[in-house]
């Protein structure tokens, strides 16, 4: 039974999966930072954009969670699931979700934000020759 309404659910999910996409992306710095790239700079330049880019999403995203008294709590996880609940203005709700469905769901995310980069950015514009 659905005890969030789907605005509710909607934001608290988008905030979990951001924040999820955003460690992705920190750890993408550092593997190319440590990596033996040849020329890193415009991997790094676009990784970070993108990471201001979820930074700033999160940070409206976390406002409105707290207008609307809504949180995210981690229960538990294994192999195969992760528990999550989410609570607003004393409801609960328990989510389950198959780790491989996160990943798609932290993988989308995470290509929005370079297409979002990537055309907002006359930097990253392409240039045909």
């Amino acid at each position: 039974m659905r005890y969030l309404n789907e605005e509710e659910f909607t934001i608290a999910s988008r905030f979990l999966f951001l924040s999820m996409a955003m460690v992705v992306i920190q750890q993408d710095i550092q593997h190319i930072q440590n990596g033996g790239f040849k020329i890193k700079e415009p991997y790094m330049e676009l990784l970070k954009k993108m990471e201001t880019e979820a930074l700033n999403e999160r940070r409206s995203l976390r406002k409105t969670m707290q207008t609307m008294q809504l949180k995210v709590v981690t229960l538990e996880k294994n192999d195969s699931f992760s528990s999550y609940l989410f609570l607003c203005r004393g409801r609960e709700e328990k989510r389950n979700y198959f780790n491989p469905a996160i990943r798609k769901k932290v993988q989308l995310i995470i290509r929005e934000l370079m297409r979002k980069t990537l055309q907002s950015d006359p930097q990253f514009a392409f240039v045909e020759t």
